[in-house]
C-alpha cells in the first residue's frame, strides 16, 4: 500500500498543485522565522540548535501522526504538500509569459517566486538563467527528494527533507547575516538531498531526448562541471539540466547584495524564453520517471515488510 500512497500524493500534487490555504510548508516558515528571531546569534553553535530543533520537532510530529492515523493516508498527504512540481512548472511558465509580453518587471518580480537571488537589476537573459537553473535545482529538491524520502522512510523522511530543504532555502545562502548562522542548515540539506540530487542527474540523462538532448551530453557535462559549484547537489543537477538543454548556466548572482561568481556549467547559448519551456518539459519528465521509481520502491518496501515474521 506503501506505493499507492507515494503515487496518490504525487498525483494530487499534479492534478490540484500546492493546498490552497494552510499549507504546512508556509505554516513551517512562519515558525521558523518566530524561532530565529528568538535564539538568532551569527555563529555555527546557535544556527545548529535551530536546525536540529525544527527539523527534529517536525520529523517526531509527523511520525506520530503516522503512528496515530492510517499510515498510507498520512504518506499520501504528507508526500502532496511537500511536493512542489505543479507549482514550479506554473511559476517557470509564468515568468516566461511576462518576458514575451516585453514585461521585464514582471518577469523579475515572478523570479521571487523560485529562488531568493537578487533580481532588481537582471537583464532579460539573466532572469531566464535563473529560471532554468531553478527549475533544475527544484526538480531535484521539490520533487525527487520527496518522492524518494517518501519511498524509503515514509512520512517521517519526506517531513525531515522537506523542513531541511526549507530552512536551506531560508537561511542557508552565503548573506552577511547567514554565513555562520545559516552553515549548518546547509550541510544537513546538503546531507539530504544528496541521494536525490544523483537519481534526478540519471533521470535528466534519460529524459533528455525528450528536449533535444542525449544521455551522453549530461554525461560529460555532470563529469566535467558539476563538481565546480560549490553546492555538490546544485551543481551536478545543474550540469545535467544544461546538458540536456545544451545551454551555457552559471555565472554571477547574488543574495541579499552579496555577489557570487557561480562556475560556467555546459556548453552553448545562454538561455532564451523557448528554454525555459523546455526545461519545464524536462522537469515534469523527470519527476513523472521519479514517481514512477518511487512508486516502486515502496510498494517493494511495503511488500518485504508484511511478508517478514
Amino acid at each position: 500500500m506503501s506505493g499507492a500512497a507515494v503515487l496518490a500524493g504525487y498525483s494530487a500534487d499534479l492534478l490540484v498543485g500546492d493546498p490552497p490555504r494552510w499549507h504546512p510548508v508556509a505554516g513551517f516558515g512562519r515558525v521558523a522565522i518566530a524561532l530565529e528571531d528568538a535564539v538568532y546569534a551569527p555563529t555555527r553553535g546557535r544556527g545548529t540548535v535551530f536546525a536540529l530543533a525544527l527539523v527534529g520537532a517536525t520529523t517526531l510530529s509527523v511520525e506520530l501522526l503516522a503512528r496515530a492515523a492510517p499510515r498510507e493516508i498520512v504518506l499520501a498527504a504528507v508526500t502532496w504538500t511537500a511536493l512542489g512540481g505543479r507549482s514550479l512548472r506554473r511559476e517557470a511558465e509564468r515568468v516566461a509569459g511576462s518576458i514575451e509580453a516585453n514585461d521585464l518587471d514582471a518577469a523579475r518580480h515572478g523570479l521571487q517566486a523560485l529562488c531568493g537571488r537578487d533580481a532588481a537589476e537582471l537583464s532579460e537573459s539573466e532572469v531566464c538563467r535563473a529560471v532554468v537553473e531553478s527549475v533544475a535545482e527544484n526538480t531535484s529538491d521539490a520533487v525527487v527528494g520527496a518522492l524518494l524520502w517518501g519511498a524509503l522512510a515514509g512520512p517521517a523522511g519526506v517531513a525531515a527533507h522537506r523542513a531541511a530543504n526549507t530552512l536551506d532555502a531560508m537561511v542557508g545562502h552565503r548573506s552577511e547575516r547567514y554565513a555562520e548562522f545559516g552553515f549548518p542548515a546547509a550541510k544537513l540539506d546538503d546531507a539530504m538531498s544528496w541521494p536525490a540530487a544523483r537519481l534526478s542527474v540519471v533521470l535528466t540523462a534519460l529524459a533528455a531526448p525528450i528536449v533535444g538532448g542525449s544521455p551522453r551530453s549530461v554525461a560529460r557535462t555532470v563529469r566535467r562541471d558539476g563538481g565546480a559549484h560549490p553546492s555538490p547537489n546544485a551543481g551536478r543537477i545543474e550540469a545535467a539540466f544544461a546538458g540536456a538543454l545544451g545551454l551555457r548556466l552559471g555565472g554571477q548572482l547574488a543574495y541579499e547584495g552579496a555577489v557570487e561568481q557561480r562556475p560556467q556549467l555546459g556548453e552553448g547559448a545562454a538561455p532564451g524564453t523557448p528554454d525555459i519551456h523546455r526545461a519545464v518539459r524536462l522537469s515534469f519528465a523527470v519527476g513523472a520517471a521519479a514517481a514512477v521509481g518511487a512508486t516502486a520502491i515502496a510498494a517493494l518496501r511495503g511488500h518485504r515488510a508484511g511478508g517478514s515474521p
